[in-house]
């Protein structure tokens, strides 16, 4: 790539990575003052690699495969760093797994997880990501947003059903999302993988451009009969966590 070209793409990732509902190609173009064809060949190419994804309104964000490339450097990322011991902790106490995630647009990313001696078979693994819509860490950064935020994402976003159980009315999921941000977490009742329970919160950050959310998940039965408990301990964890990086 000529070094005109790459210094281009990377105009292209800080300008994405400031507008989180997405650009048109169209938009890239001119805030950039790149010629729109030479923007269609960049998008395009990035696109195909993964590194930009398209919505269904045709506005492009920054792609899952550039966390996917920083998988290595997560273990060192501050806020795993932070986050390990205190949700090693938490998992003792709950004896259930654990999560760490961040948000990437309209995705969460799990960049850690903490298994219990009780873990159950789940495809969430660190590097793994998921729609807003159907995970209780993604709903809980939904539930965080201001309005005109979060309905620009829900605008963008196509409620597919991934379980029965999965929310595909954009109105119940607002009024559901607006009980999690009185109450201060979020759940996933098995909408996004038969059987399993998912309690989220938010926690806070120095740097507010990195969303990041906590969550402990389990065998529904388990995880319902002792929801408050479970409640209480990741409210713990999460205070603890945005102590450390210095969020609150």
């Amino acid at each position: 790539m000529a070094v005109k070209s790459a210094h281009r793409v990377l105009e292209i990732f800080e300008l994405l990575s400031k507008n989180k509902s997405g650009l048109s190609i169209a938009d890239i173009s001119k805030k950039l003052d790149i010629p729109q064809s030479s923007t269609s060949n960049l998008i395009k190419t990035l696109y195909n690699s993964g590194y930009v994804a398209r919505d269904e309104a045709k506005k492009y964000v920054l792609g899952v495969r550039l966390i996917q490339l920083g998988s290595v450097a997560m273990e060192s990322f501050d806020i795993s760093a932070v986050a390990k011991p205190i949700l090693q902790e938490l998992v003792k106490e709950v004896q259930e797994t654990a999560f760490l995630a961040i948000r990437a647009q309209n995705e969460v990313v799990y960049i850690l997880k903490i298994d219990s001696n009780r873990s159950v078979n789940t495809t969430a693994q660190p590097g793994y990501h998921r729609p807003l819509y159907d995970t209780g860490l993604g709903k809980a950064f939904l539930a965080s947003m201001n309005k005109r935020e979060q309905h620009e994402i829900l605008s963008n976003i196509k409620l597919t059903p991934v379980t029965e159980h999965t929310i595909t009315d954009r109105n119940v999921l607002i009024r559901q999302l607006e009980q999690f941000k009185r109450q201060g977490y979020a759940v996933d009742d098995e909408e996004s993988e038969y059987g399993l329970y998912c309690i989220a919160t938010t926690i806070s950050t120095v740097d507010k451009n990195i969303e990041a959310a906590i969550s402990i998940s389990g065998l529904k039965a388990r995880i319902v009969s002792n929801k408050e408990t479970i409640v209480g301990h990741l409210f713990d964890a999460a205070n603890e966590i945005s102590r450390k990086l210095g969020g609150k």
